[in-house]
């Protein structure tokens, strides 16, 4: 039986999810998944965005966004903040093949994800306090002035998908103790 689940990893900018992505990719290796529990790979994210530190995604040019977008080259894709964010069909072949997936997601656009992953879908939700949330915001550099301001007012409200998983991190105080908790979720048969 294929337990391949795929991980759909959201919260608001600055919760630190490319810190706890991070940390359990570095700690997930052939060994790590419970016996039963299936293999798990990270998806890069596609941004029209030059890399930054910490952030696991392949920096692409908003005409290659739009070539790939055109051969059908992303499962899920999304606009946010001024920038385009895909996630590779190569996920679609990495469930198949009977591994789990985890990625980086967008609760704005979940309804992609539901729509087409449903049955596979487990969510995974990062909170953090709104103090920790605008200090890391602004300690990351990436805007200041009025856009940060913006970056820290901006709220997305969802609700979970009936008969989709939910699984919540907080995630206000030390990097391994979250990191910890979605490490236990990503490599536990019973989240399959």
């Amino acid at each position: 039986m294929n337990h391949a689940r795929l991980f759909y990893v959201m919260g608001p900018s600055g919760a630190g999810k490319d810190s706890l992505l991070a940390y359990a990719r570095a700690r997930i290796g052939p060994g790590a998944a419970s016996p039963g529990s299936a293999p798990v790979l990270f998806a890069h994210r596609y941004i029209t965005r030059a890399p930054s530190e910490g952030e696991n995604h392949i920096a692409l040019s908003h005409a290659e966004f739009a070539l790939r977008h055109s051969l059908g080259c992303f499962s899920l894709d999304w606009t946010s903040h001024d920038c385009r964010y895909g996630i590779g069909v190569e996920i679609d072949a990495w469930l198949a093949a009977g591994a789990s997936v985890v990625i980086n997601g967008s609760r704005a656009f979940l309804a992609q994800a539901v729509n087409r992953y449903r049955e596979r879908l487990h969510l995974v939700e990062i909170r953090v306090d709104p103090a920790v949330r605008a200090r890391r915001l602004a300690r990351r550099g990436r805007e200041t002035g009025d856009a940060l301001d913006k970056r820290v007012a901006h709220q997305v409200a969802w609700t979970p998908p009936e008969g989709v998983p939910l699984s919540v991190i907080a995630n206000d105080g030390e990097l391994a103790e979250a990191g910890a908790q979605l490490l236990n979720l990503l490599t536990q048969r019973g989240a399959a």
